[in-house]
């Protein structure tokens, strides 16, 4: 078990965190030039998955001893709250980016009158309350167990009271509707239809179209594969009034979604592929200039 996290955690961090510092890069700079919706939109979630990589290494530890907690008790809860939030966060933004895509396509002149970066923003701040405020039970519980305890608790966020338990796992059969079904929902619509749209409209390129396709089906790839095991053992925790060992496993497909956030960047925001293509064209150029160097010495 050691190993499977301590590979998924370290394959995350080293493939997300350049993914999303170029994405980061490219939707700050094009903001302070051109603020668009979904400029807003996925720069915080490239933000949400920086946050998330940020604290990953605290996640590789624990992994590294057997689950056991030796950083200090102290810093268990805000570290397990920042950790957390930023997964369910990830659902709200990828679903404001469908409901935004799939406007853009059903209402373009109705969509276009009201279209302001400033209603995104105000959104992205809702969305960082809401699940800030669904989540905070993550950092009141492992508080509460520190300052109850006698000893200093050797886990984080793992084992629970009876009572305990009957607190998280109703918030956790909460999450499992509020954060996960009701985005899914959403998100199925808009992008179902999103495609249909796309389909009836004979001045669509056939690159385009794909590039429609490939954003639909990776985001909805990211719902049901990346998050939706993990919120499926909310509810046997629920009905079975304890909390899963396997848990941990099925997290690990949700820490997979920094890796693949990158992918709906570069579907959704021609900045991003203009960015990549720049850089993949710098690296080529200097690998060019080092072999000719090397031929002619």
């Amino acid at each position: 078990m050691r190993q499977l996290l301590l590979s998924v955690y370290i394959f995350t961090f080293l493939t997300g965190l350049p993914t999303n510092m170029l994405a980061f890069w490219t939707f700050f700079w094009k903001l302070r030039r051109r603020a668009a919706p979904i400029d807003v939109l996925l720069l915080n979630l490239t933000i949400s998955d920086l946050i998330f990589l940020a604290f990953l290494p605290f996640q590789m530890k624990v992994a590294y001893d057997n689950m056991t907690w030796t950083l200090g008790f102290p810093l268990c809860p805000i570290t397990s709250f920042i950790f957390y939030v930023p997964i369910y966060n990830s659902t709200l933004l990828l679903t404001a980016v469908s409901v935004e895509r799939y406007l853009g396509v059903a209402y373009p002149l109705r969509y276009s009158l009201c279209r302001r970066p400033l209603y995104a923003t105000l959104a992205c701040v809702m969305f960082w309350a809401m699940t800030s405020l669904n989540l905070s039970i993550v950092y009141i519980i492992p508080y509460i167990q520190w300052l109850n305890s006698t000893t200093t608790p050797l886990t984080c966020y793992q084992d629970f009271t009876e009572d305990q338990y009957a607190i998280v796992g109703r918030v956790r059969f909460e999450l499992f509707f509020v954060l996960f079904c009701i985005p899914l929902v959403i998100c199925s619509f808009c992008y179902i239809n999103f495609i249909v749209i796309l389909s009836r409209l004979p001045n669509i390129s056939r690159r385009r179209r794909l590039r429609a396709i490939g954003l639909a089906v990776g985001t909805l790839f990211t719902f049901v594969v990346c998050f939706g095991p993990y919120n499926v053992s909310h509810v046997v925790g629920f009905v079975q009034d304890e909390s899963q060992s396997w848990r941990i496993v099925v997290l690990l497909l949700s820490t997979l979604n920094a890796c693949l956030d990158p992918f709906i960047f570069y579907v959704s925001s021609a900045a991003v592929r203009r960015m990549i293509h720049r850089c993949f064209n710098s690296i080529a150029a200097k690998l060019h200039i080092l072999k000719c160097g090397g031929t002619a010495s």
